[in-house]
């Protein structure tokens, strides 16, 4: 037992160090980049805990977004330059669930998706929470959240905007995603999650592909969309399958239809999604995929940041892309378990 015990920790510790030494390796442009990006995100937080996108909207999905990007700068609750924020982000959360698991409320505006990243967030900070009281607060709500995504499936393994009794077992793409990664984090980080859950939306991701190897908008149809594309790959990844045939059809798939910087000029509809998923799917590739598809990518969103440390491309709202662009800069830092090689 005792071996055991300082095998984990060797591990954890060596964990630690390695992304401590990768962190301070990064290109100081990059550091500066995310921290400006960080400090205006830390600014915009309201006194409550929460963040929100335009119209108001989103209120639990930015929050989650937020605070895991100041996750990814190494802060926790415990300590570090954002502590304090993460702190506010994951108390708001926690007061937001609901007796039936939902992370959120019922009339917030698309609530799968904040449930789905406030499951990846909490399961983060979960890992390394030293508060007894909130531990035991974020354990129980993320038991009952992977509960509520559970019995939120519809009958073909998807995942809507809102629950499927609530949407008449509607399901899309870009929803499903957000709840498999979500769960996934619970499962790393200790949570019980059902496999029947996971192998259910795996099939369904499955079932969304289109002859060309990319992933539709449902399992209805809609065409192959290189934003959900994206992100399938990420699912398929976080949940160990990147070897498949199903894997290696979407990157193929990927790989000829999402060119990096090379055309991004446009910003095309949905590029902060899309590349918030891809830039996972390339670091997981290994140093010299993600150097070759880093590069080109840091540089487009330096050049897109305004002077306050902002991002404001495109119509979900300027904490949304904060957020997402902070997240990409630091994904190579290494210091969320979900994101991890």
């Amino acid at each position: 037992m005792l071996r055991s015990l300082l095998v984990i920790l060797t591990v954890v510790s060596s964990m630690s160090w390695t992304a401590t030494a990768r962190a301070d390796r990064k290109d100081p442009k990059l550091k500066l980049a995310a921290q400006k990006g960080l400090d205006w995100l830390a600014s915009e937080q309201h006194r409550q805990g929460y963040w929100e996108a335009n119209q108001n909207q989103y209120r639990v999905a930015m929050t989650a977004l937020a605070g895991n990007a100041m996750l990814c700068e190494g802060s926790t609750t415990n300590g570090g330059r954002y502590a304090k924020k993460i702190q506010m982000a994951v108390d708001y959360l926690l007061e937001t669930s609901q007796a039936n698991g939902l992370i959120g409320y019922k009339h917030d505006y698309h609530y799968t998706y904040g449930h789905g990243f406030s499951m990846l967030f909490l399961s983060q900070v979960f890992g390394e929470e030293e508060d007894a009281q909130r531990r035991q607060r974020l354990k129980e709500v993320l038991i009952k959240a992977v509960q509520f995504c559970g019995e939120a499936q519809t009958p073909d393994g998807g995942w809507g905007y809102v629950s499927a009794k609530d949407g008449n077992n509607f399901d899309e793409g870009s929803t499903c995603v957000t709840q498999v990664q979500g769960l996934r984090a619970c499962r790393n980080a200790g949570i019980p999650v059902p496999k029947e859950v996971i192998d259910r939306a795996v099939e369904y991701i499955r079932k969304c592909m289109a002859a060309d190897g990319g992933v539709q908008y449902s399992i209805r149809g809609g065409g192959s969309r290189p934003p959900i594309s994206a992100a399938a790959v990420a699912c398929l990844f976080n949940s160990g399958e990147h070897d498949n045939e199903t894997a290696q059809k979407l990157m193929k798939y990927c790989d000829k239809n999402i060119t990096g910087a090379g055309n991004n000029a446009q910003m095309f509809g949905h590029w902060h999604y899309t590349h918030y998923y891809y830039a996972q799917v390339q670091y997981r590739m290994g140093d010299e995929k993600w150097e070759k598809y880093f590069t080109p990518i840091a540089k487009q969103i330096l050049s897109q940041q305004s002077a306050n440390g902002a991002w404001k491309e495109g119509h979900v709202g300027p904490v949304y892309t904060t957020a997402i662009n902070c997240t990409i800069l630091q994904l190579d830092n290494g210091y969320l378990p979900i994101y991890q090689r």
